[in-house]
């Protein structure tokens, strides 16, 4: 199984594909201010669940942050508990 994540700025989303098809899996922001992302939803089919994509979708889009110098707010239950648990990216905050 092949799973990627793809960025979507138009629609201000990341979301996963897996194997070349577009699966139910998305964590979505805003802009609230210039080079300022509000990570406000993460979701995740049922089905999907337990394949580590939400954590995928996470490190990509904190990276995508982190290459394109904006900080990062997390509205969002999923994220501001993965930033906790992740160290590597308090620097964004």
């Amino acid at each position: 199984m092949d799973i990627s994540i793809q960025h979507d700025q138009d629609e201000q989303r990341f979301y996963a594909r897996i194997d070349g098809k577009e699966a139910d899996a998305e964590l979505t922001y805003s802009l609230p201010q210039d080079k300022v992302m509000n990570f406000n939803h993460t979701y995740v089919e049922e089905s999907l669940r337990n394949m580590k994509i939400a954590g995928q979708m996470a490190t990509t889009a904190l990276d995508y942050a982190r290459e394109n110098g904006f900080r990062v707010v997390a509205t969002c239950q999923y994220m501001a508990s993965y930033l906790k648990r992740h160290a590597e990216y308090q620097d964004l905050m």
